[in-house]
């Protein structure tokens, strides 16, 4: 038996929620366009309303994308320090098992080995969690499907790249 509900007014999303139906909705697209007419970037209220709000998002998804490019020097740069501490540690340096002035007997200085393994652990998780993020939300302005949008996020890239990095890239631009 089948049943015919063509009768029925299913509401169409607008379900009297506050908020809804007032004022421009953002057009989200899923294919690829260079119209920003009420063109939302990742946020209801980051909304395109003009030349002069596509130039000035353009530019700040430009620096956002850039600041992506830093925060990945960071992590480099931390790895290669936490690196350098378990080699010393590793080798028995001055540097992770001499007792000093900050040894106590409730925190001698051979245990600080350890407490800066956790430590760097930390910090690396910490810094890969960022990252991640990071990769994610320009992902979503990426998704937005909108070439200026694209191409500010791989013009954030170059300038990143450029300003940030001091050394090769060492693995593909990815989600994470």
């Amino acid at each position: 038996m089948k049943m015919d509900h063509s009768h029925m007014d299913h509401g169409h999303m607008d379900h009297g929620m506050p908020g809804m139906g007032d004022g421009p909705k953002c057009n989200m697209n899923m294919l690829f366009t260079w119209d920003t007419t009420n063109l939302c970037i990742v946020f209801r209220g980051w909304r395109i309303s003009g030349t002069g709000s596509l130039i000035f998002s353009l530019f700040a998804i430009v620096l956002l994308t850039a600041g992506y490019e830093a925060v990945r020097e960071i992590s480099r740069r931390y790895d290669l320090y936490a690196n350098k501490l378990g080699e010393g540690r590793r080798s028995g340096d001055d540097l992770t098992n001499a007792t000093d002035e900050s040894s106590s007997l409730l925190n001698p200085g051979r245990n600080a080995g350890r407490v800066s393994e956790k430590q760097t652990k930390t910090v690396k998780a910490l810094l890969y969690a960022v990252q991640v993020f990071y990769s994610f939300f320009i992902m979503l302005l990426f998704m937005t499907y909108n070439g200026w949008v694209m191409l500010a996020v791989a013009v954030g890239a170059f300038v990143g790249y450029i300003v940030f990095s001091g050394s090769p890239p060492t693995k593909t631009a990815a989600c994470h």
